[in-house]
């Protein structure tokens, strides 16, 4: 006999395949949930084919989290996500490049959307909450940490990783010794893995190698972290999994090399991604340009009006910049003039981005390229692409 858990899942897999099915009348009817759902009579007048299509569709709308919630969370992807899938008939690769999302987030987010369906239908024939646990998997935590893309000092990364580590490095009498560049690095990343990742990698050669000392560089290049320390018999350190799985997620690369005694852990960036800032007041807009474009080796930033936008500016030395006309203040014209006037900020490429059709004014002004609003996908590639970024 079947654990309660067990159940479960055959409940699972047969929601999974009705929701395949489900403009099929044939395999629903075939369906172990249509003889449930036509004992239940919801609906006197259907048939249990019908009432198991209702209620399937019925469940998909009850996770829509409302229009109050941004579209890029990860209620409203799940819920898109499922919806134009299985209602709206398009495929999984359809429906990722419309909510933009890569293909191994679009299944993980198709399981756990099939997972809340059940749980809903679980519910109406049972009259109980089934006990489908929020999923705490690895790729889940992964997931649940992924839309939080930062430009972050490399040097505060650090500082914050060995403050973790010190308690160690004491315990073992392990100096760490920091030679950092006059000027700050800056990376594009996410501030939450990256610093797991130096914090455990630090934690692991203290914890296994217990060197007299660790020197930890910045050189001003790709490869952003050097670790050094002295090795004269031990093996490489041991990493846990889901380490190497943070560092493909944030785009670095693990190096790993021994010179007369000495062990080097390199850590670089795999791909440098074009940095786009995005400077318009239109929160939504924002949200859509950065589906549109983080998985296309983009990192995109915002500012919320113009001045915001110049301290970004100085700060990122973007590789392009996407610029609003209408806002309060210093307008997109105004500010467009300014770049193109300042020997910092000339040559960086601008897209004007707005609901007023004047390309002419916009090139005459400075503009690298125009679109006008609503922006679609292959406006915003295209675009991307006369400019060369």
């Amino acid at each position: 006999m079947e654990t309660y858990e067990e159940l479960q899942e055959i409940f699972i897999e047969q929601v999974k395949q009705a929701l395949e099915r489900l403009y099929d009348f044939q395999a629903l009817q075939d369906n172990e949930l249509t003889k449930q759902f036509g004992s239940q009579k919801f609906d006197a007048a259907s048939t249990g084919t019908h009432q198991l299509r209702s209620q399937l569709i019925d469940a998909i709308e009850s996770l829509n989290p409302g229009q109050n919630v941004a579209a890029h969370s990860g209620t409203m992807r799940i819920y898109n996500l499922i919806y134009m899938h299985y209602v709206g008939r398009l495929t999984i690769q359809q429906v990722a490049w419309e909510i933009g999302v890569s293909l191994r987030q679009a299944y993980r987010d198709l399981r756990r959307g099939q997972e809340l369906v059940s749980a809903v239908l679980w519910h109406k024939l049972h009259n109980e909450i089934p006990s489908i646990a929020p999923d705490t998997s690895v790729n889940a935590e992964l997931t649940r940490l992924e839309d939080n893309t930062l430009v972050t000092p490399l040097q505060v990364l650090l500082d914050s990783a060995i403050r973790t580590v010190q308690i160690l490095a004491d315990k073992y009498r392990i100096a760490i010794h920091i030679e950092a560049p006059t000027n700050p690095i800056m990376l594009t990343t996410n501030p939450v893995m990256a610093q797991q990742i130096l914090t455990h990698i630090l934690s692991q050669i203290i914890q296994q190698v217990r060197p007299s000392s660790l020197t930890i560089q910045m050189p001003n290049d790709t490869q952003f972290i050097r670790i050094q320390y002295e090795n004269k018999s031990h093996p490489n350190v041991h990493i846990e999994p889901i380490i190497f799985q943070m560092i493909e997620q944030v785009n670095w690369e693990l190096e790993n090399t021994t010179y007369n005694d000495v062990q080097i852990i390199g850590l670089k960036s795999s791909k440098r991604r074009a940095l786009l800032l995005v400077i318009d007041d239109n929160e939504g807009l924002i949200h859509l340009l950065q589906r549109y474009l983080t998985d296309d080796a983009y990192n995109v930033m915002s500012a919320p009006n113009t001045e915001a936008g110049l301290q970004s500016i100085t700060q990122l030395q973007p590789d392009a910049i996407i610029l609003d006309v209408m806002m309060p203040g210093i307008d997109g014209w105004e500010l467009l003039q300014r770049l193109r006037t300042r020997r910092e900020t000339e040559f960086i490429p601008v897209i004007i981005c707005s609901v007023i059709n004047d390309p002419e004014l916009a090139f005459a002004l400075g503009a690298s390229y125009y679109v006008s609003k609503p922006v679609t996908r292959e406006a915003l590639r295209l675009a991307l692409q006369k400019i060369r970024v």
